[in-house]
């Protein structure tokens, strides 16, 4: 697949009193990426919702390298690693929008597909495996 781009602005919310995006902010803009990147799919999370399935995410491995810092613009660089049945394995970035090689955070993301009753996983939809495969 070809990565997806998703531009976030480092608000003062973001930040600790020293002005520098606090840890837990960087799993917010990954996961505004993934949102995002399903939404330029054509994937509306509501209607999956409204049918019973949500994607959850199993696992994080993540690595801060350099701190972001209030009013930086950033890039959260998003793709499809690999796909199964029920989940999806992300490899993404946040990097500096103007100096593409300056690396903020990478993170690898599991997410599974899971059925909102049961909690358990389920099949992702033929649509959206259709739409993954056609990306890579």
């Amino acid at each position: 697949m070809t990565e997806f781009i998703f531009p976030v602005r480092v608000y003062y919310e973001d930040t600790d009193v020293a002005g520098i995006v606090y840890h837990a902010n960087y799993l917010r803009f990954f996961e505004r990426g993934r949102t995002e990147w399903l939404r330029e799919l054509g994937v509306d999370q509501t209607v999956l919702i409204d049918q019973g399935l949500a994607f959850a995410v199993t696992k994080i491995n993540i690595d801060y390298i350099k701190p972001a810092r209030f009013n930086d613009l950033l890039e959260v660089v998003t793709v499809i690693d690999s796909s199964k049945r029920a989940s999806l394995i992300f490899k993404q970035v946040i990097r500096d929008k103007n100096r593409q090689d300056h690396i903020y955070s990478k993170a690898e993301v599991k997410a599974a597909c899971i059925d909102m009753k049961t909690l358990k996983p389920k099949a992702l939809p033929k649509q959206l495996l259709k739409e993954i495969i056609c990306e890579r």
